[in-house]
């Protein structure tokens, strides 16, 4: 096999192993979730799971935590984009996060806050990647109602208030094994917006 060809592979071993430890941290938490485990629902070697995470599990962790956040703030920032009044936006993504966790049996909710909680207070890097992943949903809602005309403190309020509001309720629905609070929340979350314009 060629330099080429094995550098042209590799980002697809990685890749799989970052999907694989995402979904299984996201349904069984960090603790829950083992190397083994995930190098074989990756098909890969333990030691290609080393190779390019030699860090262990938080080093995995963290990459995963990534993936998540880049997953949620792609669906985010196309629900954002594809309503010109964040409140009617706001309340596509509640009911967006309430179809999946509904198609997924209930059991793939949040991958950031699932992965974070278990390590809290003993891994910084995975709260510091979890807190950064949170700032990044904050800023996409903030910069959405700014530019819809709100002031920078209603703003920077309101983003905090929907991200942790669409946080929670997710986890509602996810243990309720109901839609409701997460349609509740968008709901209400639409008139709270629309209150401050």
């Amino acid at each position: 096999m060629s330099t080429k060809t094995k550098t042209a592979a590799a980002p697809d071993t990685r890749t799989r192993i970052v999907h694989a430890a995402s979904s299984l941290m996201q349904r069984q938490g960090y603790d829950g979730t083992g190397i083994k485990q995930i190098s074989q629902e990756a098909q890969a070697t333990l030691g290609s799971v080393y190779h390019f995470f030699p860090g262990g599990k938080q080093e995995l962790a963290v990459a995963a935590i990534h993936h998540g956040d880049q997953e949620f703030f792609d669906m985010l920032r196309a629900a954002l984009d594809r309503e010109d009044d964040p409140a009617q936006a706001i309340a596509t993504v509640c009911d967006t996060l309430a179809e999946g966790l509904h198609a997924s049996d209930w059991i793939d909710g949040c991958p950031i806050t699932t992965t974070s909680l278990g390590t809290a207070g003993r891994a910084p890097d995975i709260q510091t990647a979890a807190a950064e992943a949170f700032a990044r949903w904050r800023g996409l809602v903030h910069d959405k109602l700014r530019a819809s005309g709100m002031s920078e403190g209603d703003a920077h309020d309101l983003a905090h208030t929907v991200i942790s509001m669409v946080e929670g309720a997710e986890l509602a629905a996810q243990v309720s094994r109901s839609k409701e609070p997460l349609e509740i929340a968008g709901k209400h979350l639409a008139r709270l917006i629309a209150l401050h314009h």
